[in-house]
């Protein structure tokens, strides 16, 4: 009798045991259940931090673009500067520069002067020179040469005895001429009829003009000091 008795209890207690335990697996979630949420909560998570470094990209990328378009147009007008300082440069005679234009060369007359004339009148001189510079400057050109020298508004072609000065510098025939500009309108303007090669031509004096696709004008090297000129103060008092 013991032993059912025992057998009894047993099968009891077993029964109760395997209850708590069906009662315990009940109240207790799934485990694939709780990775799910688990995993929800650390997507949300992350995905304000996404969110929130997202937005501070943005930010920072409308800074750099404030900081580009600030840089861009400082750039602009940098080459707006530059580029006006290459044309007063150019227009000062301070930089080499090249194009279209015409060449003149210029030699003494091979006459022999009559008895009691003077001879002088078969040689090149300054006003010669400058007449044949006058004639290119009135028929638009941008710049000229006379023998390399680079002829800007403080040039001087004066004459020193026998010999022809420009910009401090002597020269001698053959003479040199060079000019950059509109080459047929240039050519046109030294040889239209009773013009300066005319006149000189009547004297003898060998004048050879050329048409150039390309004409090479160097800088001007002479001296740049002024005296007397200032710029004018704007806007300052009477």
């Amino acid at each position: 009798m013991k032993t059912r008795g025992s057998q009894i209890a047993l099968t009891i207690i077993f029964v109760l045991f395997g209850f708590m335990l069906a009662t315990q697996f009940r109240a207790r979630p799934p485990i694939a259940e709780n990775l799910k949420q688990q995993r929800a909560e650390e997507l949300s998570v992350l995905l304000q931090v996404a969110e929130q470094e997202r937005d501070t990209l943005r930010t920072e990328v409308a800074s750099l673009r404030d900081q580009v378009a600030d840089m861009m147009a400082g750039q602009n007008e940098v080459k707006v500067l530059q580029a006006e300082l290459q044309k007063s440069m150019i227009l000062a005679g301070l930089t080499e520069v090249e194009g279209p234009g015409v060449s003149v060369e210029m030699n003494d007359s091979t006459r022999q002067a009559s008895p009691g004339q003077d001879p002088n009148v078969f040689l090149i001189h300054d006003d010669d020179v400058q007449k044949v510079v006058n004639a290119l400057f009135a028929a638009g050109a941008e710049a000229i040469s006379v023998n390399g020298h680079r002829l800007v508004t403080t040039s001087e072609i004066i004459c020193a005895g026998n010999v022809i000065i420009v910009n401090g510098a002597r020269i001698a025939p053959p003479i040199q001429i060079k000019a950059i500009g509109d080459p047929e309108t240039l050519h046109a303007g030294l040889k239209m009829r009773g013009g300066v090669v005319d006149s000189l031509v009547l004297w003898g004096i060998e004048v050879k003009t050329r048409v150039e696709e390309k004409v090479v004008i160097p800088a001007y090297s002479g001296s740049l000091r002024l005296e007397h000129v200032t710029p004018v103060k704007k806007g300052g008092a009477m």
